[in-house]
């Protein structure tokens, strides 16, 4: 899946979540000075900064299927090789990375097994994939209060419970098939906070993801009922909304 928004609508709507998953994927990787590292699906670059601050911009490379994300990532973090890619077709020789990371992509590659086998393929022997997607499926994403309500307002929705790697061990079942070894999982947590719930529900009006498509395809009606909806499901704010992801890393 390729976002064809701006960068600026997805910071406002996942950025606060993601930033705080990327130093808990740098660990995982156990990127470290002197390495080279891959960024797949980097978006407009939380995992890269991350990256960047522990190897340098000129041992970073990230690549992503959206031009507005690559061209954010290339402005915003001079020195790093940014290239327009997907997951399933990586523009890299073999054994090339010394980690090969994906934050928040599995579930959106169209084929999640041929997606880490590339970046298994890139990967030098013995270097370290890593993946984490949010928990849909046990109701834990930023995302689950909204999906609860999209349901309430129309059963037949399709939300993001059903995809690559969202349920509890999922994502070591797809490294596994992908040819990785000496798979582990792990599970990262993220917190923030929303002063006011329409903090929290304007994200949703940018058009990001499979969400913010749903809300744009609604009427103005329909896109009321689904705000109240959503109100009904949220604590009286301030309130801190604490999701959960499932990672997983594998060996080359």
């Amino acid at each position: 899946m390729s976002f064809d928004v701006a960068a600026e609508s997805y910071d406002r709507f996942m950025g606060r979540y993601s930033a705080q998953l990327s130093p808990q994927m740098a660990d995982l990787a156990e990127v470290a000075v002197g390495q080279r590292v891959l960024d797949v699906g980097c978006g407009p670059g939380a995992l890269t900064a991350e990256l960047v601050k522990r190897v340098g911009a000129d041992l970073v490379t990230a690549v992503d299927p959206s031009e507005p994300f690559v061209a954010a990532t290339v402005a915003r973090y001079p020195g790093v090789d940014v290239r327009r890619a997907t997951a399933e077709d990586l523009p890299f020789d073999d054994r090339r990375f010394d980690a090969t990371l994906a934050q928040l992509v599995v579930h959106f590659m169209s084929d999640a097994v041929a997606g880490l086998a590339e970046m298994a393929r890139v990967t030098r022997h013995g270097g370290v994939v890593a993946a984490c997607v949010w928990d849909f499926a046990g109701g834990h994403a930023p995302l689950s209060d909204f999906w609860a309500a999209a349901r309430e307002l129309d059963p037949d929705v399709e939300d993001e419970s059903h995809l690559a790697g969202v349920r509890e061990g999922h994502l070591i079942e797809l490294m596994k098939a992908a040819g990785l070894r000496d798979v582990s999982e792990a599970e990262f947590s993220a917190a923030v906070e929303h002063r006011t719930f329409d903090a929290w529900w304007e994200p949703y009006m940018g058009g990001v993801g499979p969400a913010g498509s749903f809300v744009a395809r609604l009427g103005p009606e329909r896109q009321r009922e689904l705000r109240e909806l959503c109100r009904t499901r949220l604590p009286q704010p301030p309130f801190v909304q604490t999701a959960r992801a499932w990672a997983a890393r594998g060996i080359a």
